[in-house]
C-alpha cells in the first residue's frame, strides 16, 4: 500500500482571452460536437478561469489547462503549459 497512485486529471486546450487579473487568465475552450437530432456540427464554447503563477500566459496564447483543487471560488484549473505564443503585429 506504499505505492503512490497518480490521479488522472482532465486537460483541455484553449485560447487566453483575458489576462487582466493577477495570477489568473480566462481561457476560451471550443469543442465541435454533432447535434444529436439533426447531425449538424456545432461549436460549443466555455470559459474557464485558470491559475498561472508567473504570468507566462498572455492574451492570445494557446494553452493547455488541467484540473486541480479549488484555488478560489471560480478557479479550479491551472495552466499546464503554453503551446503557442500569440503573434504580435
Amino acid at each position: 500500500m506504499s505505492e503512490q497512485v497518480q490521479k488522472v486529471r482532465r486537460a483541455l486546450v484553449g485560447r487566453v482571452v483575458s489576462d487582466k487579473m493577477q495570477k489568473t487568465v480566462t481561457v476560451l475552450v471550443e469543442s465541435r460536437v454533432k447535434h444529436p437530432l439533426y447531425g449538424k456540427i456545432i461549436t460549443r464554447s466555455a470559459k474557464y478561469h485558470a491559475h498561472v503563477e508567473d504570468g507566462a500566459a498572455t492574451a492570445g496564447d494557446l494553452v493547455e489547462i488541467e484540473e486541480c483543487r479549488p484555488i478560489s471560488r471560480t478557479k479550479t484549473w491551472r495552466v499546464a503549459k503554453v503551446l503557442e505564443k500569440a503573434r504580435v503585429i
